[in-house]
Parts: C-alpha cells; sequence; structure tokens
C-alpha cells in the first residue's frame, strides 16, 4: 500500500506547501471547518493567456484516492501545472477526510451547497472564484456503489472528452451500469445538459458549468477498488485532461 496516511491532514498539508512552491502556486487559507484550515492554491495574475484550469478534492472525506491522487499528480508535474492558469481546491472537506466521513462537521454534504450561501466556506470558495472562468474544470470523487470508474461530463464543447480520459485510465474497468444514480449511463459516462431547475441542492459541478467553465467533469472512481488502483486513474485523467486542455487552448 503506497497510501497508508491518506486521511492525515497535517501530512496533506505540508506537502502541498512543497508541491505549491515549485508549482509557481500561491497556497492560502481560505476558510475554516470543524477547526482545520481549508486551503486553495492559485496561479500568479500575469500570464493570463495560458489555458486555465480548476480542479478540486476531498469535498467528501470518505474518498481519499481524490485527495491523494491530486497531491501525487502536482508532485510530479510542476513544469506541466505553470503552463496553466491554475485554481485548485486540494481538499475542501478536511474534518471528513480526518473522520473518514463523507459529511462535514454539521452534518452537512458540502456537495449539495453550492447554491446555499448559508455554508460559510462555500460563501468564501465562491468569493474566490469571483467572475473567473476556466476552460477545464475537473472534480474528482468517489462511489462506493461504482462498478468501475466513470464521468459525469456536462454537455457543452465539442468533441466531448470523457471517452478519452477512460481510455487513459483504463487499467481499471470502467462502469458498465445503464443506470448511475438514477440517471442515464453508457459506457461509464453520464453525458447531459443541465438546468438550474434540475437539482433543488446544487452540486460543485452545477456552479461550475453555470458560471465558470467551459467544460465540467465530475470523475468517480470505486471505492470497493484497491486505493492504489484508484489514485493511479485520477493521475491518468489529470494526465489526459492537462494534454487535451493545452491542445485546444495552446
Amino acid at each position: 500500500m503506497l497510501h497508508v496516511r491518506s486521511h492525515s491532514y497535517p501530512l496533506l498539508v505540508r506537502r502541498w506547501e512543497r508541491a505549491a512552491a515549485a508549482a509557481g502556486l500561491a497556497m492560502r487559507e481560505f476558510a475554516e471547518s470543524g477547526g482545520f484550515p481549508i486551503h486553495c492554491l492559485a496561479s500568479g495574475p500575469t500570464r493570463d493567456e495560458r489555458p486555465s484550469l480548476y480542479i478540486s478534492a476531498g469535498i467528501h472525506g470518505d474518498e481519499p484516492a481524490s485527495t491523494e491522487a491530486l497531491i501525487n499528480w502536482v508532485e510530479k508535474n510542476p513544469r506541466v501545472l505553470r503552463k496553466f492558469r491554475a485554481l485548485i481546491f486540494p481538499c475542501l472537506n478536511p474534518w471528513g477526510l480526518v473522520h473518514n466521513c463523507r459529511l462535514d462537521p454539521r452534518g452537512r454534504d458540502l456537495n449539495r451547497c453550492f447554491n446555499k450561501s448559508r455554508v460559510p466556506q462555500i460563501r468564501a470558495q465562491v468569493k474566490i472564484l469571483g467572475r473567473s472562468r476556466f476552460d477545464l474544470a475537473l472534480m474528482l470523487h468517489e462511489d462506493f456503489d461504482a462498478h468501475g470508474v466513470y464521468i459525469y461530463e456536462v454537455m457543452g464543447r465539442h468533441p466531448f472528452w470523457a471517452e478519452k480520459f477512460l481510455e487513459a485510465a483504463a487499467h481499471l474497468p470502467h462502469d458498465t451500469r445503464r443506470t448511475i444514480e438514477g440517471r442515464r449511463a453508457r459506457n461509464g459516462i453520464v453525458r447531459r445538459k443541465i438546468t438550474p431547475d434540475l437539482m433543488p441542492d446544487w452540486p460543485e459541478a452545477f456552479l461550475l458549468h453555470f458560471a465558470h467553465a467551459t467544460r465540467t467533469f465530475t470523475v468517480e472512481t470505486p471505492s470497493e477498488f484497491a486505493i492504489d488502483a484508484r489514485v493511479a486513474a485520477h493521475e491518468a485523467v489529470l494526465d489526459a485532461a492537462a494534454e487535451l486542455c493545452l491542445r485546444e487552448f495552446p
């Protein structure tokens, strides 16, 4: 096992402090939850012609492969990341990560709170986003019910990219269910148009799609598989996403 300390938030923060410096990212605390600081990392304000990238992980604390994969990828790819104007939220639910819990300390699913300004950390995150626009937004998740990797792709710019992401993570099977979370799926992809009234409680992807991102993806790995394989799948998707984004927005 390569990731036996995946629920250690202090270790994760220390790793991010080193990785941020190598990748040219400014790291700062922007909120607090359950006694834990929540951080974001951002590129400097210069060279705005670079492709723009948004990535988040760890909004559900019982999905540690997302936070592990993101820090692993940044540690391995500082030069790649410098080619982007990036905004990264490395762990949106540190209390949940430490306690291996999906919810935050007040019992809220934070990924159903992005149209609810009463949640202080969501309000702070939205303030950071401001009027920013991103060529690509990736949200990294896991699913205990998954039969393999699957991806939500909000219908937007063509050509679609979800198939490329699944090809990149082909060391794990893709989820072959025809219905995932009540939504029609095909070969591990849930691709659909969304409207503001589709869900009463918005996930992060809704906010990104409606206000901030040209392409929006939620990547789900199967929690019942080994964490090493899940981490590798997320890293493979991040590799493919960076390559496609640099190719489309040179």
